[in-house]
């Protein structure tokens, strides 16, 4: 072997490198453990206060040196430890998406012109059905609208101030539109900034957030994020920060009268009206009723459907009683009020100087009721302050009250302006401050205030919450809204389950590959598994020292690369043992099964076509789909290296110290010898056997399709936890009631366990939409729940002891479905476009490119089936979504992996038995790499069992599709991919 010194060096730098690098992780989790140790000393079996007493503990260490005579501090080792993923250590995983209308509505200066406003609308409309950007269907939908009689220049639309410049009023769409793509790009860069600022303040370790190519989607990745609803509202606060000034209740309460009047006769029934005819209501009346029983008003409201049913005015009966608060309302009474206040009769009630009114609710209730305040508009709707004039904000005390407050710092036009409102509202007026349209505080102003400081205070605001409005106000607000279109929130203890049963498969899988090869190759087998040691420490090494996430798909990768190292040794060792039968020596026949006519070409034709795979998978895929794809593509050249040079080393070495080595035992040393099987013989019963299976299955997928995840058709999916075991039809039958249709539910796992999908209001974006699904779906399970259990327990991101709850969710709205299900099928067929490009490149006939194309699709096509016939009857999840794709293209690289093997052994064969029978040639190559094959499909085999058995319930589809996938891959090298070949070069020769 060349360069054997070069060699020898890079292995052991590179495994001191990863052992250097290992080690954080292991300091990192060793100060972890004595945390919980003292943290469960303290609190006992209190988990909220053993949390508490946690994170305590860890706080006070941060900067305690623990790795000796390197100086880290804890911060520093956990910052270089190896990143686990939201899956193994729960927290959220959100895809926002930048609203591209609002940018476009805010860069024409909100445009009314009706070409603009329904090209908006249209291109909304066709982005529910479409995988192409909503920019692009505008600007379609703006060119069939407008017929060139109005262009995007145009000073009604973005000929204004923005773009002076940068374009004139007469220029075509063409020169218009690329301008307004930069903008766009512009905008969600600063979204990018913005959120990366705010994630970066919120406190968890190792976040992730990257953008999306230019769909204006970004992904956000937050491991062990414990406080959910934080975290959303965080995301996807728009940080609209607004100074108005406020109406007091003595000015706006006639209205209030009047509107509650004309309420009752607007939305009454004359039945309900004439309860008594006799009797004529007056403005005097309701004062008289408000003023004289405030207290039954609460308990009791008003039967009619009015104003003051649902909202209780806040009426001042002297100028003591002045105030900004105007009402309150019910929680869930706020959106009627709101539709109230905006009738048109109600809004034609308001006085000249009250016309351009704004309805606010305040930021938080108190308890289940919020206030309602009343801003002065104006004409444009534009504030008087606005939140650029922050220079800075922070978390601060009121020092009269002690309570945590915002205080904020104006630059100096901000300072000007501020001067201007409060000296126009001091002795008694009152001016709001608003954040995205809601009421943080609103205060009279008794003195001008000059200096440019104010605050955000309020008597229920809590420290995070202060800690958390100051990082928004200081990272600055989103250049338009972002909501979630996808989301996966994984609660803390399933996130342990999924470590400890992971590392427990792999571990068991590991031992079971390591006896393997003993067992079968004796000494050669432990030379081998001395190699695959390494591979795994260099393997998990670069994972470490360049910071990649560790999630559940990633250790399937990592697993299944454990099954390619051995198939590489396998292949080394297979050619060994037949140059040492062909009378070579022991150094020689190493030697020739290394080079690259013996096992080289082999391995090296199979490791690419599976890299290739996980390019596609890292290039289509996303999230967890990205981390298999990343540690498949990182354990193919792992594994190459290791089985290629390291097991050379080795072997290299002992031969030089001893000149036997067998690559056997007494018990195998007479496996697969001497076979000569007449594969060609048995294709058509092969052709038959396969044909009858697939057309089952293309009928199954007709009558009983496939169970398509959330991923791929839109809904809410939550797994449940039960404290017994539950019926799925029953549970699916309750909570038709809660939701109109039932739901789809189904065992996941233990017979305790749900998962429990939805599609109710899945069009319907925002926090207040999850929280309505979340409730209702609380409430419908009640007679299931534990007896007492509250909705805080049963919440996804519940900190103490329960025996029931909601242990994950999933959210994927159906725009973004339909981008997966598009990017999954361009996947699929990228990955056969180049496998058939690939083969046809390195063995220089389209008839071994069809072959090996034929049996990818044959063992695609049978596992289709398969999921197809099993779902409905079997004991795990087997939907279809990005998991079961990255499986599927597994699949196509395992299968790929095979055939390659047996096509290199039958195209040596060609060149040395020209004067063979061609049907001679293929069985023996079949013949002769068939020790191989199943040795490798076995070990394979083995590795998945293990993760299938062993591993979480939320990879058992996944490993069951790779199950499958690797004994009809075995069964489509051996029985389609080298008879279809055989057939086709047999038609070419008799054309010829």
């Amino acid at each position: 072997m060349q360069n054997k010194g070069l060699i020898k060096l890079f292995a052991i730098l590179f495994g001191l490198v990863s052992l250097y690098q290992l080690s954080f992780t292991w300091f990192a989790n060793d100060v972890q453990d004595d945390a919980k140790e003292f943290a469960i000393n303290k609190a006992g079996d209190d988990v909220a206060q053993v949390a508490k007493f946690e994170r305590s503990y860890l706080d006070s260490v941060a900067n305690d040196t623990i790795v000796p005579f390197l100086d880290f501090t804890y911060n520093d080792a956990k910052s270089k430890a190896m990143n686990l993923g939201l899956d193994l250590k729960g927290g959220i995983n959100a895809t926002l998406q930048v609203s591209v209308r609002d940018i476009l509505v805010g860069l024409s200066n909100d445009s009314q012109n009706e070409v603009f406003v329904k090209a908006l609308n249209d291109a909304a409309i066709a982005r529910r059905n479409s995988s192409r950007t909503y920019l692009s269907l505008f600007f379609e939908a703006f060119e069939e609208g407008s017929n060139g009689t109005v262009k995007l220049s145009d000073p009604t639309i973005f000929g204004n101030k923005t773009f002076q410049g940068k374009f004139s009023f007469t220029d075509e769409n063409d020169v218009v539109e690329p301008i307004i793509q930069d903008q766009i790009d512009a905008s969600i860069e600063t979204a990018f900034i913005v959120l990366r600022s705010r994630i970066d303040k919120f406190g968890v370790t190792q976040p992730n957030i990257q953008r999306i190519g230019n769909s204006g989607r970004i992904l956000i990745e937050l491991p062990g994020a414990k406080d959910i609803d934080r975290v959303e509202k965080l995301l996807q606060s728009t940080a609209e920060l607004q100074f108005w000034e406020v109406f007091s209740n003595v000015e706006i309460q006639n209205f209030l009268i009047q509107a509650d009047t004309k309420t009752a006769e607007l939305l009454n029934t004359p039945e309900e009206e004439s309860v008594d005819s006799t009797t004529t209501e007056t403005d005097e009346d309701n004062i008289d009723l408000l003023l004289g029983a405030v207290t039954d008003s609460i308990k009791e409201p008003v039967k009619q459907n009015r104003l003051f049913a649902y909202l209780y005015p806040n009426i001042a009966q002297s100028e003591q009683q002045r105030s900004s608060l105007i009402g309150q309302a019910a929680l869930v009474d706020t959106a009627r009020v709101n539709n109230m206040l905006a009738m048109k009769e109600v809004r034609a009630l308001l006085p000249t100087e009250l016309r351009y009114a704004k309805f606010l609710w305040d930021a938080k209730p108190n308890g289940e009721v919020l206030s309602l305040y009343a801003i002065k508009g104006n004409r444009q709707d534009v504030a008087p302050i606005e939140g650029d004039v922050i220079d800075d904000a922070s978390q601060q005390f009121d020092p009269y009250t002690s309570k945590p407050e915002v205080s904020m710092t104006m630059n100096s036009y901000g300072t000007k302006l501020w001067a201007k409102m409060t000296t126009e509202n001091a002795n008694g007026g009152f001016v709001a401050v608003v954040l995205d349209d809601e009421v943080h505080t609103a205060p009279s102003v008794n003195d001008p205030i000059t200096t440019g400081r104010t605050s955000i205070s309020g008597g229920s605001m809590t420290l995070t919450e202060a800690q958390d409005l100051a990082n928004i106000l200081k990272a600055g607000k989103l250049p338009a809204k972002a909501h979630i279109v996808e989301k996966a929130v994984v609660g803390a203890s399933l996130g342990q389950k999924a470590i400890d049963s992971s590392f427990m498969s792999f571990g068991i899988a590991l031992l079971l590959v390591l006896i393997w090869m003993v067992f079968y190759y004796g000494k050669a087998g432990l030379f081998a598994n001395v190699a695959l040691a390494v591979n795994i420490l260099f393997l998990f090494g670069w994972l470490a020292s360049f910071g990649a996430v560790l999630t559940l798909p990633g250790i399937a990768g990592i697993i299944l690369t454990i099954g390619m190292s051995v198939d590489a040794n396998v292949i080394i060792f297979e050619r060994i043992k037949e140059e040492l039968n062909g009378g070579k020596g022991l150094k020689e026949a190493i030697s020739g099964g290394f080079s690259f006519k013996g096992a080289l070409s082999a391995i090296l034709d199979a490791n690419v076509t599976t890299f290739l795979t996980g390019v596609i998978l890292f290039v289509f895929g996303t999230g967890p789909i990205k981390g298999f794809a990343y540690t498949l593509m990182l354990g193919i050249v792992t594994s190459f290296f290791s089985a290629v040079f390291i097991t050379q080393l080795i072997l290299n070495w002992y031969s030089n110290k001893n000149s036997r080595l067998t690559f056997n035992t007494n018990i195998t040393k007479n496996w697969f010898k001497g076979i000569n099987i007449d594969f060609l013989k048995k294709r058509k019963i092969a052709y038959a056997i396969s044909g009858t299976i697939i057309i089952l299955g293309i009928a199954s997928l007709f009558i009983n399709k496939l169970n398509y995840g959330v991923d791929f058709i839109g809904g809410r999916s939550y797994v449940v936890k039960f404290d017994h075991a539950v019926n799925s039809a029953e549970v699916a039958n309750t909570l038709k009631d809660a939701f109109g249709d039932a739901p789809e539910v189904k065992t996941y796992g233990s017979i305790d366990q749900l998962k429990i999908t939805t599609k109710f209001k899945i069009e319907e974006s925002g926090n207040e939409v999850d929280d309505q699904v979340r409730d209702l779906l609380y409430t419908g399970l009640q007679s299931y729940l534990p007896d007492g259990m509250t909705l805080e327990q049963f919440k996804v991101d519940y900190e103490g002891t329960r025996t029931a709850g909601i242990e994950s969710k999933v959210k994927v709205e159906p725009t973004i479905a339909d981008d997966i299900k598009t990017s999954a099928g361009w996947a699929i067929i990228g990955s056969l476009i180049i496998v058939f490009l690939y083969i046809l490149l390195r063995f220089r006939k389209w008839q071994y490119s069809l072959g090996a194309v034929a049996a990818v699709f044959h063992d695609v096509l049978i596992v289709l089936a398969i999921f197809s016939i099993g779902y409905k009857f079997m004991p795990f999840d087997m939907e279809i979504g990005q998991s079961f794709i990255a499986a599927i293209l597994t699949v196509v690289g395992y299968s790929l992996n095979d055939t390659v093997v047996i096509f290199d052994r039958l195209r040596e064969y060609t060149g040395l038995h020209k004067s063979w029978k061609y049907s001679r040639v293929v069985n023996s190559a079949l013949s002769n790499t068939l020790g191989r094959t199943v040795n490798t499909s076995i070990t394979t085999l083995v590795v998945l069992t293990s993760i299938f058995l062993f591993g979480g319930d939320s990879i058992k589809g996944f490993m069951f599709a790779l199950i499958v996938g690797v004994i009809v891959g075995t069964y489509s090298s051996l029985f389609i991919a080298s008879p279809i070949m055989y057939d086709t070069t047999k038609i070419d020769k008799d054309k010829k």
